[in-house]
């Protein structure tokens, strides 16, 4: 399909790196369900709605000091968590229930915490400036990934 033109120039416009319910929503919403490395399309339309999840998320989840999962370790032949200093989303009902986080093999931590608010936040900002620089009459969004 020829739909914008004959010339190409491919640019990255952002990277998340475990971001997996970040991941999970463009499988879920663009990719029809295929977790394939495929590259898709991604409409303004559906930037938007995640934009407004990911600002939904980091408006109502708070943040609180405690103790967060950061890995595990083999003790007696059994896994057992390590816990360090942090920060965890103290009601993460609503992160649950709009963004998910899901696990699989390279996805990092399934936590409610303060990455999963970093990779919130970091959608909100790429987001922002990639519908605001976009013109979606003559250029494409795409969505890959790769592991």
């Amino acid at each position: 399909e020829q739909k914008y033109g004959h010339m190409m120039i491919e640019r990255e416009v952002a990277s998340w790196r475990k971001a997996n319910a970040i991941h999970q929503w463009f499988v879920e919403n663009v990719q029809d369900g295929v977790d394939d490395c495929g590259v898709y399309e991604v409409s303004k339309e559906q930037l938007e709605t995640l934009l407004d999840i990911c600002k939904l998320i980091k408006d109502k989840c708070r943040l609180k000091k405690g103790k967060i999962k950061n890995g595990e370790r083999c003790e007696n032949g059994r896994w057992v968590p390590i816990y360090e200093d942090g920060e965890y989303i103290e009601n993460p009902a609503i992160a649950e229930e709009y963004l998910p986080t899901t696990s699989g093999f390279f996805f990092g931590s399934t936590e409610y915490d303060q990455w999963y608010m970093q990779d919130i936040e970091y959608t909100v900002e790429v987001l922002t400036k990639i519908l605001g620089e976009t013109d979606f009459e003559t250029q494409m969004i795409a969505y890959s990934s790769s592991w």
